[in-house]
């Protein structure tokens, strides 16, 4: 059975959900992945409304589509950020409430804890998102990092997501974090630490991600073989980083998306450098059958012809595993299972 093709709904909140619903099917999707902002998800009204999560089905059905995840990406961040002005843009105002960083963090926890109570009544097992990071801005350890720093960076982010992951727990639902720059684990070392600081539960794993590995130089398809069994969810996104030296590097040059000078930048799927052949053939590896999300962005190329693009890109591409050996057609033992265990 095919894996069903996603649309994450994150780059388009300032769609109403039901217009988005229609767009989506047009485009080619079999369902969504809800962001928790603009109207696609409210985790509020989903608890306290009995007829929310029934009235988003239905929409969602009138329109033959599904939803296997829901993500709370902004949330997520403030959780272990060191919080500034710049958090005030990504979250809701009773979450950011007077700014004060410690209430912010403390706000931000509850409402990610919400968050697992929310997906469970909608139905869903798994929720994507960011942890945020106290140490991110240690990442170049000039001065010089103390490794005691860094150690009281996994041990904070332990002390603030283990509650939450304990009403994950409860609910039967996942936490999936998106492995990305700023966040607690950006690459497979730092995601091997974060599973370590939380003593390993499984109420935590990965949304695989290949776009943020690809770049930095991370290995992605080993990524998805080293964590087997902590991949909760997969992003199809895609990167293009340049073969040839540019004015800027990894860390961007303090330059924006879409600019020429920049060495790598976001591509619709199949238009920039990873190799998704790779990808499928590793999840297929792991027996990974949720679905392939779609996380579109590109900064140069219209969001309506690139989504309906990038649909049709990863339907031609997906495959289920083989059954049976290649070569069992001659091979009588490959057929009837003779000479097991020898």
């Amino acid at each position: 059975m095919p894996r069903p093709i996603t649309l994450f709904t994150g780059q388009w909140a300032d769609l109403p959900f039901e217009t988005l619903c229609g767009k989506a099917k047009s485009f080619g999707y079999d369902g969504l992945e809800l962001a928790c902002w603009g109207d696609h998800f409210d985790v509020n009204k989903a608890i306290r409304e009995k007829s929310y999560c029934d009235r988003h089905h239905e929409i969602l059905e009138k329109n033959g589509l599904k939803c296997w995840s829901i993500s709370n990406h902004l949330i997520g961040q403030a959780v272990c950020d060191l919080i500034d002005e710049r958090h005030k843009s990504i979250l809701p105002p009773e979450v950011w409430g007077d700014g004060k960083p410690e209430e912010v963090r403390r706000r931000a926890a509850e409402e990610m804890m919400k968050t697992a109570h929310a997906a469970k009544k909608f139905g869903v097992k798994v929720v994507n998102g960011f942890t945020g990071s106290s140490i991110w801005h240690l990442l170049y350890s000039f001065p010089p990092v103390p490794p005691s720093q860094i150690e009281e960076g996994y041990a904070d982010f332990a002390r603030r997501w283990n509650p939450i992951l304990d009403e994950f727990k409860k609910c039967d639902v996942l936490f999936a974090l998106e492995v990305h720059p700023t966040e607690i684990a950006f690459d497979t070392a730092s995601a091997d630490r974060a599973l370590a600081a939380l003593g390993g539960r499984m109420e935590f794993g990965f949304n695989f991600d290949p776009s943020h590995l690809g770049y930095q130089g991370v290995d992605y398809v080993h990524f998805i073989r080293h964590f087997s069994d902590r991949i909760y969810h997969a992003h199809m996104k895609d990167v293009y980083w340049s073969p040839v030296p540019k004015v800027s590097g990894v860390f961007g040059g303090h330059l924006n998306f879409g600019d020429p000078r920049r060495f790598w930048d976001f591509r619709s799927l199949g238009r920039g450098s990873i190799c998704f052949e790779e990808i499928i053939r590793a999840l297929n590896d792991i027996g990974y059958q949720g679905p392939l999300s779609v996380e579109w962005e590109d900064a140069k190329m219209d969001r309506e012809h690139g989504a309906a693009e990038a649909c049709r890109f990863v339907r031609q591409l997906d495959f289920p595993p083989s059954a049976v050996a290649f070569d069992a057609a001659f091979d009588k033992k490959k057929q009837t299972g003779a000479g097991k265990g020898k």
